[in-house]
């Protein structure tokens, strides 16, 4: 028996490096179940850079409920507990090696957890923003100071995006690529011209656009590289009494503006399921009528899921 027993290899003998090629099969409430508590060898490994390249939050989801008053949501404790116990261990055992951070479209982080976040994990260079309904100004503003390495920001759109992106071009010299899942008004695009002038990348697929703003994005983002509009309702204000007109094609205007761009992504086909979509959501996309994890798609492979 005991010389049977001397031959028997123990899982903490194992090589790390075969242990971290196990451990990258996990998902985050894998990672973060306890098996780092096992021994110091499932420790280390736990700890490996390579696991923690990316923190991909994008299968939780808040459990909430909507209210008439804000922040508009009320989020169950249970979601709140268990999102703050992912986090803290996950950005424990990662000690600061993610550079790609993403949350869940449904998931409202609140103000402490996306500080909390931003401390911790300081060399982000893409992020995946989650509904912002519970985050204020301050907080947000607090993250984006601590992430001066952030290059990509997939975001909701917001009532006041100044702030926002003055932070961006204050405080992110690398910025350069941006996908806003909403509407896209002149607001916002002249505010994008005011403080990103070096956007590289721009992506507002699935959204209502007007011609108006889509010229002010052609003529004053003058570094723009990639555009994709696609899926997008199109739209052109119009004298009273019809005020606005949807747009069946991209006019010529429009192409010659945008001909300087190496790629503009358009798809306005009626035929085309999301095309579709867009039009009975009105330009606000219900995502999670949808097939899981379709929000995730986009033209542009760099900002694609």
């Amino acid at each position: 028996m005991e010389d049977g027993n001397a031959n028997i290899r123990r899982w903490e003998d194992l090589d790390i490096d075969i242990l971290v090629k196990i451990f990258q099969l996990f998902d985050i409430f894998q990672l973060t179940s306890g098996i780092a508590h096992v021994c110091s060898s499932w420790r280390m490994a736990c700890c490996d850079p390579l696991l923690w390249r990316t923190l991909d939050l994008s299968m939780l989801r808040s459990n909430f409920i909507k209210i008439p008053l804000e922040p508009f949501v009320y989020v169950d404790g249970r979601s709140d507990r268990t999102l703050t116990r992912l986090l803290k261990i996950s950005l424990s055992l990662s000690r600061q090696s993610i550079v790609t951070l993403i949350f869940h479209f449904n998931l409202y982080v609140s103000d402490e957890q996306l500080t909390y976040t931003a401390e911790r994990c300081p060399h982000v260079r893409r992020l995946v923003l989650p509904a912002w309904n519970r985050i204020k100004k301050t907080g947000m503003c607090k993250a984006i100071r601590g992430w001066k390495e952030l290059e990509s920001l997939t975001m909701p759109s917001i009532a006041n995006p100044p702030y926002l992106l003055e932070e961006i071009s204050t405080n992110c010299n690398n910025f350069r690529e941006l996908k806003i899942m909403g509407p896209c008004d002149v607001y916002f695009a002249s505010s994008l011209a005011a403080f990103l002038p070096n956007l590289r990348v721009l992506s507002l697929r699935c959204s209502v656009l007007y011609r108006d703003t889509l010229i002010v994005i052609l003529d004053s983002l003058q570094n723009l590289e990639v555009l994709n509009i696609s899926h997008c309702i199109l739209m052109e204000a119009v004298p009273p009494p019809q005020h606005k007109r949807m747009m069946t094609e991209i006019d010529q205007t429009i192409r010659e503006k945008a001909s300087r761009l190496r790629q503009f992504l358009t798809c306005m086909d009626d035929s085309c399921i999301m095309c579709q979509r867009t039009r009975t959501d009105e330009g606000l996309v219900r995502w999670y009528k949808y097939e899981e994890g379709l929000w995730k798609t986009d033209e542009v492979r760099s900002l694609a899921l």
